[in-house]
């Protein structure tokens, strides 16, 4: 089965590589044959870091790293007149990246960058192919990349509760009624996985949902539906909807435009606790919602981790930046965690005296016993003499 490309990432990707054949406008021919060469072996996974993966990157990647190495190198010639990206210095990197902080350089729109730790990555990975081709040929580059900061500012995202959630379930259209508690539940990547989803990636009568590898960042996970299995299996019975059929087809930017009405409409203008204001709802929120739900409810930190597709524990902070959390701990939990040894200390001398009581009842009885026989043979004796 063909995979849902939502955003149509790779056919922009081949156009642009199409339209770039004869050199990429608005930096120098070096830079540009150089940014070209470096996004053709991304692409085929020739000279990538021993510290990541191997293989070819994603079509994603691939446009990040094209649309901000061509950035980087237009700012470097026009502000320092590097008309060599090779040839940039430390100093002068430290001064572009501060200066992309400080607001200094903005985005096209005259907007400060939210990310500036993402431009300093992607050059950091572009510097470090640089020195793997140069050392293949025997040259030796020193990494200047080595000291850049890549700290970033808190992400901010729309944050919601359960109660929230219902409300905006409640008066949403039907559609995205089921949208909503499906996002909610499982916590599933969207659009790229959610769009991806057919109605036979459900199982045991909906109450299991499978994401298939071929559609995950990550990996493939088959997932329990603890609250939409019935608004699901209602909607798809509703639709008509075959095997085949993907379950939701609305495009990404009609579905938050919807979102974003609705979360003015519900909640209002104000910021929610992650940062961002309700009027800024996304799919995306969803994800970063579904976790601070379910983190809780998961007495497993591993099991969490399979059902939101990730590798690494640092995503559940991430996600859920803790919010909607609360402390748990009781007075049983105490007893267990904070008095054990004591507890144990006295179940073991209990166990001791009632072992030694045994051994005294065990002593007692086979004393009465012995009175007991001593007593019927002093009657009998007292018995015969009497006769």
């Amino acid at each position: 089965m063909d995979k849902i490309d939502p955003y149509r990432i790779k056919e922009k990707y081949f156009k642009w590589k199409e339209k770039t054949e004869s050199g990429i406008p608005g930096i120098s021919k070096f830079n540009s044959d150089l940014i070209k060469q470096y996004l053709q072996d991304m692409e085929n996974g020739m000279n990538v870091s021993s510290a990541t993966r191997r293989g070819g990157r994603s079509y994603v990647r691939l446009n990040v790293l094209r649309q901000k190495m061509v950035f980087m190198a237009k700012e470097l010639e026009k502000r320092l007149m590097i008309q060599k990206l090779t040839d940039v210095t430390e100093s002068q990197l430290f001064g572009f990246f501060g200066d992309m902080r400080k607001g200094i350089i903005t985005r096209q729109d005259g907007k400060i960058f939210k990310s500036i730790k993402d431009f300093v990555k992607d050059f950091k990975a572009f510097w470090h192919w640089h020195q793997k081709i140069n050392r293949k040929r025997g040259i030796e580059v020193s990494d200047i990349t080595i000291d850049l900061d890549t700290s970033s500012e808190k992400p901010v995202w729309v944050y919601l509760t359960e109660e929230q959630v219902r409300k905006l379930a409640g008066l949403a259209k039907y559609k995205y009624q089921v949208l909503i508690w499906f996002l909610f539940d499982s916590g599933i990547r969207a659009p790229t996985e959610l769009m991806n989803i057919r109605v036979s990636d459900f199982y045991n009568d909906f109450k299991e949902v499978q994401i298939r590898d071929e559609v995950s960042k990550t990996f493939g996970r088959r997932i329990k539906l603890m609250i939409c299995s019935e608004i699901i299996k209602e909607y798809v019975k509703s639709k008509n909807l075959g095997r085949d059929d993907y379950l939701f087809t609305t495009a990404p930017h009609a579905v938050n435009k919807y979102l974003k009405r609705l979360g003015k409409r519900v909640c209002g203008e104000e910021k929610s606790p992650a940062g961002a204001k309700y009027l800024e709802l996304t799919m995306y929120d969803f994800r970063h919602c579904s976790c601070c739900y379910w983190l809780p409810r998961y007495k497993s930190e591993s099991a969490l981790k399979y059902r939101f597709g990730w590798k690494k524990s640092d995503k559940i902070h991430y996600y859920s930046e803790l919010l909607g959390m609360k402390d748990t701990i009781c007075e049983e939990d105490l007893l267990v965690d904070v008095t054990r040894t004591e507890i144990e200390k006295e179940l073991t001398f209990t166990k001791k005296q009632n072992e030694i009581l045994q051994e005294r009842m065990s002593m007692m009885e086979m004393q009465m016993a012995q009175i007991a026989k001593l007593t019927n043979k002093l009657y009998a004796q007292i018995e015969y003499e009497v006769i």
